[in-house]
């Protein structure tokens, strides 16, 4: 056990025992609290029994716990609660999430090391990954995690002079009581996950609660692309700076075509940073340039690390070429606002998209129907948009499988139809695949399969 116990004699209760759960339960079991585990399927009650964690269901009986540590993938009130949450809500008890209690772990340590928080429905993954290489390049000690994994609660205690750099959830982001963010970055604002937030103000006020308990000498980005973002900014008490991926904003940072620049001149030709195309991607650059400004990089620490950023997996990803056609995986894409900055980023493609389609499908995305030579559509909710397209006149077939779809695009695109094949689903993936990520790993196989039979 760590002599380091800043939760000791707290009773915990803890349901959600994924990737981030388990971590989390043994941490705060280090750290002298009384947690109790609970995961809906046997096999991951069975992983905590295995771990020496005690195993309960706080939804049985009296709610005997302080807190509730809550996964964020679970509801605690829309579109239904969990019962363990209705029992804790019950009891009057607060439902928490890890980086609750990793800045509380970290404060009770002594340590003033500054907490960025990025959040936003679109491009947050890649900002906060762009923000750590920033710092990390230029010297400085950052961890990150949160929603881009690894859990906080996995993440080191760290010195006073070093960073937490965490991309935050609306589903965590409701969950926190005492976390105040140094640096706090809000990029943009559609609708989603509006099941969980009721519609689309929930949704928008659980997100902008990532500058609640900001003070004056703390530090907000807004991104002013948007009405949404743009509104929040006179309720903010930070300091702000605007970003935009497109118009000029005095006092900030935006682009103009794909030049990053501030009142102070030009800081980068995103042209240079192979690993941020399109103009949504200039505005995750603005939100990373503007933090890491502010915490003392330089202008040329900046542009370096753009340059030399590596990318993240699933998000505009290059697979492979063949033939003069590059494969792209945006398997990140769950949203139509999310496709619609890859589809915006080329001339002419060729379109895999499907899944489970959110509200609205992909009707948003008609301006950019001119862009597709031909449509391979997957998942369950493939003739929904399938309906679309043919509204639109856009050539489409419905092929059902990811399998299927990277054969037949390939074919379109050897034949002709355009340069470039992009998996951008404007779904979720759970009807065929456990996440994105299974989804994109999939499609980087099939490609690498397809190139090399044909290199064959």
């Amino acid at each position: 056990m760590s002599a380091f116990q800043p939760f000791s004699g707290e009773r915990i209760a803890l349901v959600g025992l994924g990737k981030a759960g388990l971590p989390a339960a043994r941490r705060l079991s280090d750290w002298g609290a009384e947690v109790t585990c609970w995961d809906d399927r046997a096999e991951s009650r069975a992983a905590a029994e295995a771990a020496g964690l005690p195993v309960a269901n706080p939804a049985e009986g009296a709610f005997r716990w302080d807190a509730l540590l809550l996964s964020p993938g679970i509801p605690h009130a829309l579109p239904a609660p969990h019962p363990a949450a209705a029992a804790a809500r019950a009891a009057g008890r607060p439902i928490l999430s890890d980086v609750e209690y990793l800045f509380r772990a970290v404060r009770a340590s002594g340590s003033a090391a500054r907490f960025l928080g990025i959040t936003g429905t679109n491009g947050k993954s890649t900002t906060t990954a762009l923000l750590h290489h920033l710092l990390t390049r230029a010297g400085m000690v950052s961890e990150a995690g949160g929603n881009l994994g690894p859990a906080a609660l996995s993440l080191n205690i760290l010195g006073d002079e070093s960073v937490y750099t965490l991309e935050m959830s609306s589903y965590s982001l409701e969950r926190l009581v005492t976390v105040r963010f140094n640096h706090a970055a809000m990029i943009n604002l559609s609708p989603d996950h509006l099941d969980r937030h009721g519609d689309m103000q929930g949704y928008a006020a659980a997100k902008a609660s990532i500058f609640a308990r900001q003070r004056p000498e703390d530090f907000a980005v807004l991104g002013m692309d948007d009405a949404w973002t743009r509104g929040l900014r006179a309720g903010l008490a930070a300091r702000v700076r605007p970003i935009s991926g497109s118009a000029p904003q005095p006092g900030g940072i935006w682009a103009e075509g794909a030049l990053l620049r501030d009142e102070a001149g030009p800081l980068l030709d995103l042209r240079e940073a192979a690993a941020l195309p399109g103009s949504h991607n200039a505005q995750n650059a603005a939100a990373a340039a503007a933090v890491a400004l502010d915490l003392g990089l330089s202008r040329d620490a900046v542009a370096a690390g753009m340059r030399s950023y590596p990318g993240l997996p699933h998000r505009q990803e290059r697979v492979g070429e063949s033939r003069g056609v590059v494969f792209v995986n945006d398997s990140k894409a769950t949203n139509a606002d999310s496709a619609a900055r890859a589809l915006a980023s080329y001339d002419r493609v060729v379109w895999i998209a499907g899944g489970m389609a959110k509200d609205g499908g992909i009707d948003s995305l008609a301006p950019l129907f001119p862009r597709i030579a031909r449509a391979l559509l997957i998942g369950r909710d493939a003739p929904v948009l399938a309906a679309t397209l043919a509204a639109h006149g856009v050539p489409h077939e419905v092929v059902g499988t990811l399998d299927a779809a990277v054969q037949a695009a390939a074919q379109a695109a050897f034949a002709g139809a355009a340069p470039v094949v992009l998996l951008s689903p404007a779904c979720a993936s759970w009807d065929q695949f456990t996440g994105y990520d299974q989804r994109g790993d999939r499609f980087r196989a099939l490609v690498a399969a397809s190139t090399q039979e044909r290199a064959a």
